[in-house]
């Protein structure tokens, strides 16, 4: 997905923005980016994180970088921030987010005038140039905001760095977050709301869906007002989310535990350890033990010497190597044991089948799964929270496709997504048998969304339900 973060102040804003930014790396894997204003000119560092942590590869451009406003990205598509010369001056932009029409908005660019791109070494055009040339194509920064949000299909939450301060803008549905911190001679704005607490800042607001607001050392001004409709992400709280952090004032740690409580209250599962998939998994687990009574346990341990990070390579086969060198077993967690799995989520099957297989290598006795989220039958159209290219890489479709035929229509895809069903009761049941599960539940979506907290008719569920 990506997080941003970006910062203006009265004395040097590097360390800040160092740390701020690296408070996001769960968030991407694939490149860091950090620029800084000061004396007339911007500075910028772009680095690879696919094999080490955002922290290691910037501690020296650290040592080298001086400003007053800086913004760095975590990203998880392509390299950025990009630093754009336009008619409007030079500025530097970081985004997040995902263009599903990016072909008619090149071929917009085109026609409009604009001769050229810069080709990435993938061959593709980088999204962050294509929305700069869209902010650059209008009389003003703020028109050409909101013209790029008002052009693009899916999302897009950004910020722009200009020698007088930041634009900060939320996507127009508020599917990802972005919120604002404060303290004497500075303020910020960050995709994560815990990424500054460390720094001495504190909370000040959320910035709403579509809104758009200019930060800088001196105070926040708004450019342009939130709308009233907004989709968030429910993955925010489900997966995305570190534990630490908060969207729309709802504690993800604590939506995680009245999940876990939610799903004990529907099972009757007999088992003798309730476990989570780390990391993300553990809150649910916790939360399930303390509503059904299973003790809860480690039977496996991340081994966050090497591997501190979400590092998940996109080859299939070595993300299921990577998954399996990370979790160490606890023999006698293990051995003869009913054991209960949570996960945060069911996407393709591979991973938890893998967890599954390596617990019964372990002498598991029997691996009961239970998904924190529903099945996924329909991929993301808005924030790439898979890697998936089809959505038969989703072991609920794939399933789905081989009892219905190639072509499934929605009424039939709706029928499944029922929990009351009897679709959706053969769904599980054939899911089960596939990934050798003792036994296999899901998530409720109407659960998640009570879970969640927050007015249902302000959460995107779309991977889940259909329903944009």
């Amino acid at each position: 997905m990506g997080g941003i973060f970006g910062v203006t102040a009265k004395e040097n804003c590097v360390y800040d923005l160092f740390f701020g930014t690296d408070y996001h790396s769960h968030l991407g894997t694939y490149r860091g980016g950090m620029t800084v204003y000061a004396d007339g000119k911007f500075q910028r560092a772009i680095h690879n994180i696919q094999n080490a942590p955002f922290r290691t590869k910037f501690e020296r451009d650290v040592q080298d970088m001086n400003g007053l406003l800086g913004v760095g990205c975590i990203s998880d598509t392509a390299p950025q921030p990009l630093t754009i010369r336009s008619h409007l001056g030079t500025f530097t932009l970081a985004t997040v987010g995902r263009i599903n029409n990016i072909n008619g908005l090149i071929q917009h660019c085109y026609d409009s005038g604009l001769a050229q791109f810069s080709e990435m070494s993938s061959g593709q055009i980088n999204p962050t140039e294509l929305v700069g040339a869209l902010i650059g194509s209008q009389a003003s920064l703020a028109a050409g905001i909101r013209h790029a949000q008002e052009m693009i299909e899916g999302s897009m939450t950004l910020m722009l760095l200009t020698p007088a301060g930041i634009y900060a803008a939320r996507d127009r549905l508020g599917r990802t977050s972005l919120v604002l911190g404060k303290k004497d001679g500075a303020y910020c704005a960050a995709s994560e709301s815990f990424a500054y607490l460390n720094l001495g800042y504190e909370h000040l607001r959320e910035i709403g869906p579509g809104e758009v607001v200019f930060l800088t050392a001196d105070g926040v001004q708004n450019v342009r007002p939130p709308e009233q409709e907004m989709r968030v992400c429910s993955f925010l709280w489900t997966y995305y989310g570190y534990p630490t952090t908060q969207y729309e004032g709802v504690s993800v740690e604590q939506m995680r535990y009245r999940s876990g409580g939610m799903l004990a209250s529907r099972d009757d599962v007999n088992a003798d350890y309730v476990a989570g998939v780390p990391d993300s998994g553990t809150a649910y687990a916790i939360g399930y033990a303390n509503a059904s009574g299973i003790p809860f346990s480690r039977p496996f341990i991340k081994y966050t010497p090497t591997w501190p990070r979400s590092f998940m390579p996109p080859n299939s086969k070595m993300r299921s190597l990577i998954a399996r060198m990370k979790l160490i077993p606890v023999d006698v967690l293990i051995r003869g044991r009913r054991l209960l799995m949570i996960d945060d989520s069911i996407v393709r099957g591979t991973q938890m089948r893998e967890t599954t297989e390596f617990l019964y290598q372990s002498g598991a006795k029997e691996v009961h799964v239970r998904s924190a989220c529903p099945p996924i039958l329909f991929g993301c159209k808005f924030l790439n929270f898979s890697r998936s290219t089809s959505d038969l890489d989703l072991i609920a479709r794939r399933v789905i496709q081989k009892r219905e035929g190639d072509e499934v229509p929605k009424a039939v895809l709706e029928a499944y997504a029922q929990p009351e069903s009897e679709k959706h009761r053969a769904l599980v049941e054939d899911i089960q048998k596939e990934l050798c599960f003792t036994s296999l539940r899901y998530h409720r979506l109407d659960d998640l969304k009570e879970s969640i907290g927050i007015d249902p008719c302000k959460l995107c569920t779309y991977c889940w339900d259909g329903k944009e």
